[in-house]
C-alpha cells in the first residue's frame, strides 16, 4: 500500500479584513479557510487568463507573421516572374503589319481563353511555382550579390 504524501503546513500573518474575507467565504463556500487559502495561492501561481490570453495573442501573432512573409515572398516572385517575361516578349516580339496585326487581335480572345484554362488547371492541380523554387534561393542570392558588391 503506497503512503499518501502529507500536506505541509504553512503559517501566514493576515490583515484582519483580509482574513474575514477569507472567513466569510469559506463559510458561505462550506470550505475550510485552509482549503480556500490554497485554491486562492494555486491561483496566483497559476498563470491567469489575461496571461493565458497574452499566451494565445502572441502565438496567433507568431502564425500570422509567418504567413505575411509567405506572402511577401510569393508576392516578389509574381512580380519578378512578371518582369522578367515582360522583357524577354517586348525584345523578342517583332511589330507586325496592320493586316497582320488584326488577325492577331481577332486571334487574341480565344488565346487568352486557353491561357486562362491552363491557368486554372495549375491553380487545381498544382504544383505551384512557389513549390518548384527553392526557400532559401533569397538567401544565396543575397549572398552572390553580396559577393559582387551590389
Amino acid at each position: 500500500m503506497t503512503k499518501s504524501v502529507r500536506k505541509q503546513r504553512l503559517s501566514v500573518y493576515l490583515d484582519p479584513a483580509v482574513m474575514n474575507r477569507l472567513a466569510e467565504h469559506a463559510a458561505r463556500r462550506d470550505h475550510s479557510r485552509s482549503l480556500v487559502a490554497e485554491a486562492a495561492i494555486e491561483s496566483f501561481l497559476s498563470p491567469d487568463a489575461a496571461e493565458r490570453q497574452e499566451a494565445a495573442i502572441t502565438k496567433r501573432l507568431d502564425q500570422l507573421d509567418r504567413r505575411m512573409t509567405r506572402l511577401e515572398r510569393d508576392v516578389g516572385i509574381a512580380v519578378e516572374s512578371l518582369a522578367v517575361f515582360i522583357k524577354y516578349w517586348v525584345s523578342t516580339t517583332p511589330t507586325l503589319p496592320e493586316p497582320a496585326a488584326q488577325a492577331a487581335r481577332s486571334k487574341a480572345g480565344e488565346r487568352y481563353d486557353q491561357f486562362v484554362t491552363a491557368l486554372g488547371r495549375r491553380l487545381a492541380k498544382g504544383p505551384k511555382l512557389r513549390q518548384e523554387i527553392s526557400e532559401d534561393m533569397n538567401d544565396s542570392e543575397h549572398h552572390d550579390n553580396r559577393s559582387r558588391g551590389e
